[in-house]
């Protein structure tokens, strides 16, 4: 059982979730306790937690506010706000998911401490809602946090070298197999973009592979690809960032550490499927053998590319990892990447967009966001912007000419390397900007909870729990 959770106790201190329209029968039905509810102007404002305690200040109950639409999310509020001891939820709403909640408790509990003498200690701990799947919501948040502690974790140690022995321990813990093709060896085994925006830095840029099959599964059953962007640090190369494009820019592996952590819930989950999950990595730096604008690229699939901005430079890392997936003949390929600035712009930081041409794929995508509350949105591959990515001196180029639409332009550069029949490219921003229910700030995982669903409602039997 995950440490913040415990056991069922009869002593554990209730907590009861309100939304505004209940708050005041609530405050009549319960004398002292809804007085005092009443007079700290207590109003079910969503993630609110306001302990409640009795004559002689022990603590004897909490409210927590579920606003007008608050969802199971919002119990993620309450790991950072309680403090030591036992809490319960007394009587979960209708219509929020037990096994949501529990994972949302334990998703806002998540601390990054490895750098602070004295690390945030959660002593609070939650008995899980009746009919919570412990299991599954440990599993899951296990996930989320491993994408996470990734992300926020350093470029001094989360280089190429650290990412790779991460997705190393990830293959050891499932069985796995692991292929690395590391610096000079990436131009005689066909990753030549990857080596190229890599070979300035003071780690050797590298392809790391890990293939599974699971326990039920056969070589006939389908293959599931998974492939993740994984830039260590980004300083935009010679078309250099300015300091506070940059300072985030230990995140711009996200898009690795994502397909990794899905991969270990895949893994986790026994699915009876075939696995294989392409990282590229490097970082984009500057020095004398950084890759120049104006240089022209080979890639794994023989496209050439004409390098138009440094900055723009996970799409050509991703271009020789989905060349290298599709040689597989994969029924699935799904891509995550921290990759435009441009999808920031249109949806902001909370809602990373989608881009597929198989409209039953964004079905199941749209229905799984719902269910586990892990939004994202569609975008169009828009074939009419194709001609932004001419160039006249190769087969295409790495950016667009108008600057408009970037996170679409970006999608149909990376779409000129697929060949799968469902494929589904994820532009996620992997980071909160400020605290939020369940998602403290700092390196986040976002629609991986959706894609377990997905993955596990068409490849594993049927589950009636939401997470």
């Amino acid at each position: 059982m995950h440490p913040l959770f415990a056991t069922d106790d009869l002593s554990a201190i209730p907590v009861t979730l309100l939304r505004p329209a209940d708050r005041a029968a609530w405050a009549d039905a319960n004398g002292a306790l809804g007085a005092a509810a009443n007079r700290l102007e207590f109003k079910a404002q969503a993630g609110r937690v306001l302990p409640l305690t009795d004559a002689t200040g022990a603590l004897v109950h909490v409210l927590l506010g579920l606003g007008e639409h608050g969802d199971a999310m919002t119990v993620g509020a309450l790991a950072r706000a309680l403090p030591e001891g036992v809490f319960r939820i007394a009587d979960l709403p209708e219509g929020l998911d037990p096994t949501l909640a529990a994972t949302a408790f334990l998703m806002g509990g998540y601390v990054f401490g490895r750098y602070k003498r004295k690390p945030t200690e959660i002593r609070a701990r939650l008995v899980p809602p009746p009919g919570a799947d412990i299991a599954a919501a440990t599993r899951t948040a296990e996930a989320v946090a491993l994408v996470r502690d990734l992300v926020n974790t350093p470029a001094q140690d989360m280089g190429p070298v650290a990412l790779e022995a991460a997705a190393r321990a990830v293959a050891d813990a499932h069985g796995a197999t692991v292929e690395s093709v590391v610096g000079e060896d990436l131009l005689t085994q066909g990753y030549p973009a990857i080596h190229a925006v890599g070979r300035a830095a003071a780690e050797a840029p590298r392809h790391v592979r890990l293939t599974w099959t699971g326990p039920d599964a056969s070589t006939a059953s389908p293959l599931v690809a998974l492939v993740g962007k994984g830039v260590c640090f980004d300083s935009g190369g010679l078309d250099i960032k300015p300091a506070a494009g940059m300072r985030h820019m230990k995140k711009d592996m996200g898009g690795a550490a994502h397909a990794l952590a899905l991969a270990q819930l895949v893994m986790r989950h026994r699915l009876p499927v075939r696995l294989s999950v392409d990282l590229a990595m490097v970082e984009n730096a500057i020095g004398a053998g950084a890759f120049r604008p104006g240089d022209i690229l080979s890639s794994r699939a023989g496209t050439t590319i004409e390098i138009d901005n440094t900055d723009a430079e996970g799409r050509l890392i991703l271009a020789d990892a989905l060349a290298r997936a599709c040689e597989d003949k994969p029924a699935l390929l799904i891509d995550f990447a921290t990759l435009t600035g441009a999808a920031r712009i249109a949806l902001g930081g909370d809602l990373p967009p989608f881009f597929t041409d198989d409209d039953a794929l964004a079905a199941e995508i749209e229905t799984s966001a719902r269910r586990t509350l892990d939004p994202c949105w569609r975008l169009p591959l828009w074939q009419g912007y194709e001609a932004e990515l001419d160039s006249p001196v190769a087969d295409i180029c790495n950016t667009g000419k108008s600057g408009l639409a970037g996170a679409v332009i970006a999608a149909l550069f990376l779409k000129r390397f697929v060949s799968a029949p469902s494929w589904v490219h994820l532009d996620v921003f992997a980071w909160n900007a400020s605290d939020r229910p369940g998602r403290p700030a700092g390196g986040e995982a976002m629609t991986l909870r959706l894609f377990e669903d997905l993955l596990f409602r068409r490849y594993g039997p049927s589950r009636a729990s939401g997470a």
